[in-house]
């Protein structure tokens, strides 16, 4: 056995003595982040959590009204808070299957190596890249009265081609859903695109000289491999319906008479029109409430997939 040189001996103790000088210094590398984080989303969330509990005047040197837990009880029994829920809901319904099918599909026919591969997946990811400003007034003249769709539809004669989509609910629902659908493709397909690339090839090729079919190699391999993605994909895409704002801002802001409004356009025009802030606080408290209860909800399925899977 060789006997270690001095210098390889005294290296690892110049090493703990140069550590312990200098403890503070990963904190000071994490003291930007923590700090802009703290300004930036701690302070709002605890300062709008203060705020549900009063009747919260704005104009400086005036009282605030203690209530409670009012804001809250007016909330559970607002009919325009449930409509706000329940179109939050729907948005989830008709995008979040969409953009998981269509997501999982173009990954894998972007799976297999071609020379036109990284234009397409350019091609499918511009739309996630892209402002939601600048896409939802795009959608907006798309689905007016004399627009496009309207158009095309006349043209191919499968209506009168004079549907006012944003003046009904369930049209104008229709033409939000159809904007998240078209941005949120190429996010999950990049997801899905990661999650493909380790899928053992091994098992595939067992599976093919076994005789299995494409959907058979599909079912059996494929989706238990993607599966832990295939979870984080469905949460955040939840998470992210119950967080839609711009688009219903911009292309019906909340109309025909409060009909497509979602939770947070609600509580945007509660706080910055209504000047209500108080009670858009409970519905931002009520709306973190909801996030944090579905995040929740993915450890544990992410943790007992990790489980299944290590057993």
């Amino acid at each position: 056995m060789s006997t270690p040189t001095a210098h390889e001996a005294v290296a690892p103790r110049a090493r703990r003595r140069s550590s312990r000088r200098n403890p503070v210094a990963p904190y000071l590398f994490l003291a930007p982040g923590m700090i802009l984080f703290a300004l930036c989303i701690l302070y709002p969330m605890v300062r709008s959590g203060q705020m549900s509990f009063y009747d919260w005047n704005i104009v400086k040197g005036s009282n605030s009204d203690f209530v409670g837990l009012d804001n809250y009880v007016k909330a559970f029994h607002d009919p325009s808070f449930w409509t706000g829920l329940g179109n939050s809901g729907i948005y989830m319904a008709l995008t979040v299957p969409p953009q998981i099918i269509l997501g999982l599909a173009v990954a894998m026919l972007l799976r297999s190596k071609a020379p036109l591969q990284p234009l397409f997946r350019v091609l499918y990811y511009l739309p996630v890249v892209t402002s939601w400003v600048v896409v939802s007034l795009l959608f907006k003249y798309l689905f007016a009265d004399q627009g496009l769709i309207n158009y095309m539809l006349g043209s191919a004669h499968l209506g009168a081609g004079d549907t006012s989509w944003l003046s009904n609910r369930w049209t104008a629902m229709v033409a939000i859903c159809a904007l998240g659908v078209w941005k949120g493709i190429g996010w999950s397909m990049m997801i899905f695109l990661a999650a493909l690339q380790g899928v053992p090839k091994e098992l595939e090729e067992a599976a093919l000289v076994d005789g299995a079919n494409w959907w058979q190699r599909f079912k059996a391999v494929t989706v238990p491999a993607i599966w832990p993605a295939t979870v984080f994909v469905i949460v955040m895409l939840v998470i992210g319906g119950l967080n839609v704002f711009t688009s219903v801002l911009l292309m019906t802001k909340g109309g025909p008479n409060g009909q497509t409004e979602v939770l947070l356009t609600y509580m945007y025009r509660l706080a910055f029109s209504d000047l209500n802030f108080g009670y858009g606080s409970a519905i931002a408290v009520v709306l973190t409430i909801l996030v944090f209860i579905i995040s929740i909800v993915q450890l544990k399925v992410l943790n007992r997939d990790d489980e299944r899977a290590g057993a």
